[in-house]
């Protein structure tokens, strides 16, 4: 039996080779330090939790999800509420927000929804993986647009050619970045909707990690640009802000039609979201947010330990002022290795895992993301085993 094409087209899923190289070492009693997957460590808030067991035991809650059902406006209004506290953006909630089973469902299903084989995406270069991946399993054309340190890993519009434009139908956007934890401001936003004004291209921006700021930095959203929802659409996540990964619950906001689109998709592919999760998103967005600075707290302590701690071991790398990574170029002793290679090299000289590089796409080669989702203690007993592999001798 054959896969499809597309599928063949595929590299092996980043996390899918992570997570062999982690077990590879377990195996020979490696004791890992696993920095590889954003999957947040931190527990779920206990009031969360607790709503989700109430919910779970009402019996309505356990049958199929409807699309304006009583816990599904609730949630709707949730987010249209939490988007006007946060960004003064108004939303009506009955079509201009829609659930998700987790951001990377719906970027995966925006693809599936409106490209056509002969339909481009612009793709800045590293991405997170269904940025690019997305527009392969959906037939699509991936159009990558390089980002560069020196330009602050923010893609540069003006070069695209009129005939790359012309065929163009989705640029997708991801700020707080994941993986450079690049940042940008509102007036970004505002370059980048005038930049589309008069194109027929639909603008995303993937804002999960919108809360994960630091040293007084504010994460934008691109809707808050002055009619910015003719064209444009974001995703958002419970995943990080309240360490709800495996939960998978999400939503995208914007433009009605586009959602309304998503929405018809979602309709032949899947239930939503069961109920009771719903409802502790409810919870989760209505209720208190002192976990969630807590979590920020713990997060920005993290950063400050590592990066600081990079420094002194010779292994020089930026400080972000938001997301939990660290982007890092493999150091030069090691750079004629592949951002591959130098993963498999630090896992089994290190126990230390970390996710290459060319993973989040063919502009990341050259650089490794550490994911800083383990205690301060053993992110300190990482740093002494990097130590010693930067001092092997050659």
């Amino acid at each position: 039996m054959q896969e499809a094409n597309r599928l063949k087209r595929l590299p092996l899923y980043l996390f899918t080779i992570i997570d062999d190289l982690k077990e590879k070492a377990i195996s020979k009693g490696v004791d890992v330090i696993d920095l590889g997957m954003g999957s947040p460590d931190l527990p779920t808030p206990k009031h969360i939790v607790d709503e989700l067991c109430k919910q779970a035991k009402v019996p309505g809650n356990q049958r199929y999800s409807r699309p304006n059902g009583k816990a599904e406006m609730a949630f709707k209004e949730a987010i249209a509420d939490w988007y006007k506290t946060r960004f003064n953006v108004d939303l009506d909630p009955k079509e201009e927000v829609l659930p998700l089973v987790g951001s990377k469902e719906g970027i995966s299903k925006l693809y599936l929804t409106f490209l056509n084989h002969d339909d481009i995406v612009l793709v800045p270069s590293p991405a997170y993986p269904v940025h690019f991946n997305g527009v392969i399993m959906s037939g699509g054309i991936l159009y990558n647009i390089p980002l560069s340190e020196e330009n602050g890993y923010k893609p540069d519009l003006t070069c695209l050619s009129s005939d790359i434009i012309r065929m163009s139908k989705i640029l997708c956007l991801g700020y707080p970045h994941n993986p450079t934890t690049a940042v940008v401001d509102l007036d970004f936003f505002k370059k980048v909707m005038n930049w589309a004004k008069d194109k027929n291209i639909i603008v995303t921006n993937d804002l999960a990690y919108s809360d994960i700021v630091f040293d007084g930095y504010k994460a934008p959203s691109i809707l808050q640009v002055k009619d910015s929802k003719e064209k444009a659409i974001e995703f958002h996540t419970l995943s990080k802000s309240y360490s709800m990964a495996g939960w998978r619950v999400g939503f995208v906001v914007g433009n009605k039609y586009i959602l309304k689109s998503i929405a018809k998709t979602k309709s032949y592919m899947d239930f939503g979201i069961f109920r009771a999760i719903q409802m502790a998103a409810v919870k989760a967005l209505r209720g208190d947010q002192t976990p969630v600075k807590k979590a920020i707290e713990i997060y920005r302590r993290r950063r400050d330990v590592f990066v600081d701690g990079m420094e002194k071991v010779g292994w020089k790398v930026h400080k972000p002022k938001a997301t939990f990574y660290v982007w890092a170029h493999v150091p030069l002793k090691y750079s004629a290795l592949t951002s591959m290679e130098f993963a498999k090299f630090l896992v089994e000289e290190a126990g230390v895992v970390v996710a290459p590089g060319t993973g989040f796409g063919e502009y990341g080669e050259g650089f490794v993301r550490f994911a800083l989702v383990e205690p301060e203690e053993r992110l300190k007993m990482a740093l002494k085993r990097i130590k010693k592999v930067l001092e092997l001798e050659g």
